[in-house]
């Protein structure tokens, strides 16, 4: 049987940001913006409520991302509206890559135990309410005979 978690998180979608650096004496540490660690903790929590009590993956997972991006206000009635359904695709910021990077840092010792585990991915971008959807389930592996 092959173990699936689906959860939604309420938030808008964002791409990972970019690494900071700061001089502690004589050394360069490097941190992860204020911005950046919250959306991404809360993503972990989320994580952490549907895995429940379930360990971490272990082998091969398939990543699915949904992320619905609001609607730009500046937009008129009429391009909102092709944006809502679906005559307009997403093509702004952020990258869909920066929102995969967040997710499976967000992710990590909580659905599955390191990042490196995803061998399938699946993204899509769109207009609508904004929230992510995200689904992990375990790679139905090949036997040899």
């Amino acid at each position: 049987m092959t173990f699936q978690v689906t959860f939604k998180v309420d938030v808008i979608p964002r791409g990972k940001g970019r690494a900071r650096h700061a001089r502690r004496g004589n050394f360069i540490s490097t941190y992860t913006d204020s911005k950046t660690r919250s959306y991404e903790e809360t993503i972990n929590l989320a994580a952490k409520q549907a895995m429940g009590a379930s360990d971490p993956l272990e082998g091969p997972v398939d990543l699915f991302v949904y992320a619905s991006m609001p609607v730009p206000q500046s937009y008129s009635k009429t391009r909102s509206k092709a944006c809502l359904e679906g005559y307009e695709r997403h093509t702004k910021k952020p990258d869909i890559d920066n929102i995969i990077k967040s997710v499976m840092d967000a992710c990590q010792k909580v659905v599955f135990l390191n990042d490196t585990q995803v061998v399938n991915l699946h993204a899509t971008k769109v207009y609508g309410e904004p929230y992510l959807e995200i689904m992990v389930r375990e790679t139905e592996c090949l036997t040899l005979r």
